[in-house]
């Protein structure tokens, strides 16, 4: 059977199940449709969260900056993982034992004020937003690259099969289809590794294989860091960078982590308070089952790309050109891969010469899809990974959906537009708004703007700039008034969203920029570190606010300290 008709039947087979679930878990309320009925098991929302959180970026992108970037990459698996630890500790079971909806639903009560509730669903979206769109375009290229569609043919099929499930089932239907997801994504990330690891150093644990002897008999990372250097670049287990940075860098990500809604909004699914800290829990303990891999499969990958260009050692005769294996002329067909003979000897020269250099472009995104066919892995193989990057993209983008359209119905609509609607209106509006929301991230993804890639930092400065600080001070300060809560929020933002423009264009239009990152403005902190910065300010500002005006009325404080309390957890309040 040939690759194409086995990519069609993994796929079809995988997007036939999620559509079932979908089916059987319709939501018939808003609190199914928001919430998923407040009765999911903490197990399976750690898996669901799993799904939710590894999106595009770490299934297909997290491995290839590991595979270049080497240790200083290591901030991601820590930062990204961190992040979790924040939430299962410092926000997930206070926010459930609110017991409310959203995220702005909590920050709108806690402070009492519509403009914070309002100010954090715009936060909610720009971070949201600027998510989905490289999840959408994730599906596109997936699709255009294994299945011979165009790349809007597949982005709209994508699009048709998370409005299936998401529009029919909200939370309840997501919920459950990201549970099958997370299987398969876990399954196509690891089996390839798994093989991989037992050809390059015999053990069947690719997390251990990375420290452990290759088959020549040295070390893997001591024989990946001589080859790297011997070709010119830096050492792969080095740090060249300010350790300041890297600080400042993890700490965002992970209080980005802790501060992105639609990670939040699945704390609400469970039935009581310690199932929130479980479920965060767990949902660490799935994550980590990929991100203790994702180092091996960079370093592995480099090493067998370094290897297929070199067959006979460094020292020896390079691949000729007209011996390249198949899956290097399939990726420069897809224009992620180029090959140029610039000395016109007919082999190919990789090295961090520019001028001598012939692997001319090398897409970072593709080392995890090539890694199956770069180690001559059966074609089996090859359709789970394909599966196994559509399940990573399809189940962000459909918790990234969810928390836009929640905002929109729950927030703007029933909280401040209509604030009397019934709820068979509300759940009408709820499921317009996800399929309005699919459609403009669609059409986003037809043509993503130029600045899709540097967004991802814009995100994360979003959410730890604006949103973390206000949850923190809501439920651990009885002080922080609804002046200095909205000051704090916008400053933090405004702060970000300058430092950001500054080094990435304003509104990322090229060549609009005053500074960039090789030479920062504030020393060493480059832009994509500023959200700790960001959120420092957010919560000075919020502080020195609130004790210069009046003092938070003694209901707020009631609801603070009750939040606080550890037992018990009521249902779902509404207004």
């Amino acid at each position: 059977m040939d690759q194409f008709t086995l990519n069609l039947i993994f796929v079809g087979v995988t997007f036939a199940l999620y559509i079932g679930i979908a089916l059987w878990a319709r939501a018939g309320s808003t609190s199914e449709f928001y919430a998923a009925g407040r009765g999911v098991h903490p197990i399976l929302n750690g898996m669901a969260t799993g799904a939710d959180w590894m999106s595009a970026a770490s299934f297909l992108s997290m491995a290839g900056i590991i595979a270049f970037g080497g240790y200083e990459t290591s901030a991601y698996l820590m930062g990204w993982t961190g992040g979790y630890v924040l939430l299962a500790m410092l926000l997930a079971p206070y926010l459930r034992k609110f017991g409310k909806f959203t995220v702005p639903e909590f920050i709108g009560d806690r402070f009492y004020s519509q403009t914070a509730r309002t100010v954090a669903v715009i936060c909610l979206i720009v971070a949201s937003v600027t998510y989905v769109i490289g999840q959408m375009k994730g599906v596109g290229v997936a699709f255009s690259g294994f299945l011979n569609m165009s790349y809007s043919g597949g982005l709209w099929l994508g699009a048709a099969i998370v409005a299936m499930y998401a529009v029919l089932g909200g939370m309840k239907g997501i919920t459950y289809t990201q549970v099958a997801q997370y299987v398969v994504l876990i399954t196509a990330y690891t089996i390839p590794a798994i093989f991989i690891s037992l050809q390059l150093t015999g053990n069947p644990i690719p997390a251990l294989g990375l420290f452990s002897d290759t088959n020549s008999g040295a070390p893997l990372l001591e024989q990946l860091n001589q080859v790297v250097q011997d070709l010119g670049f830096k050492s792969y287990t080095a740090q060249s960078g300010s350790t300041f940075n890297m600080f400042l860098f993890t700490l965002s990500l992970m209080i980005g982590t802790a501060g992105l809604p639609h990670v939040i909004v699945r704390f609400f699914t469970v039935p009581r308070v310690s199932d929130a800290r479980w479920s965060a829990g767990w949902a660490l303990v799935f994550i980590a089952l990929l991100y203790l891999t994702a180092p091996a499969v960079g370093a592995m990958a480099r090493l067998n790309f370094i290897n297929t260009i070199y067959p006979n050692g460094l020292q020896g005769e390079s691949l000729k050109i007209d011996e390249q294996p198949g899956w290097m002329l399939n990726w420069e067909r897809t224009g992620l891969l180029a090959i140029e003979d610039k000395n016109n000897d007919g082999h190919i020269t990789y090295s961090a010469n520019g001028e001598a250099n012939e692997v001319v472009k090398l897409d970072r995104d593709i080392m995890v899809l090539a890694n199956p066919e770069i180690a001559n892995l059966p074609s089996w193989v090859i359709a789970l990974v394909v599966a196994g990057g559509l399940a990573a993209a399809l189940s962000t983008a459909a918790g990234l959906l969810m928390a836009i359209s929640s905002a929109v119905s729950h927030d703007l609509i029933k909280g401040i537009i209509n604030p009397g609607i019934s709820e068979k209106n509300e759940l009408l509006a709820a499921r317009i708004s996800m399929l309005v929301s699919i459609l403009i991230a669609t059409w986003l993804g037809l043509n993503p703007p130029g600045f899709a890639a540097q967004t991802v930092a814009l995100a994360f400065g979003l959410a730890a700039a604006s949103i973390f600080p206000a949850l923190m001070m809501g439920i651990f300060s009885k002080r922080i008034n609804n002046k200095g809560a909205v000051a704090g929020m916008l400053s933090g933002l405004i702060v970000t969203l300058v430092y950001i423009f500054l080094h990435k264009g304003w509104f990322f239009v090229p060549g609009t920029n005053s500074f960039d990152d090789a030479d920062p403005l504030l020393g060493p902190i480059k832009s994509t570190s500023f959200g700790a910065v960001g959120a420092l300010v957010n919560f000075v500002v919020a502080y020195v606010v609130s004790n210069a005006t009046e003092d938070t009325p003694e209901e707020i404080k009631a609801l603070v300290e009750s939040v606080r309390v550890p037992r018990g957890a009521g249902g779902a309040v509404d207004h």
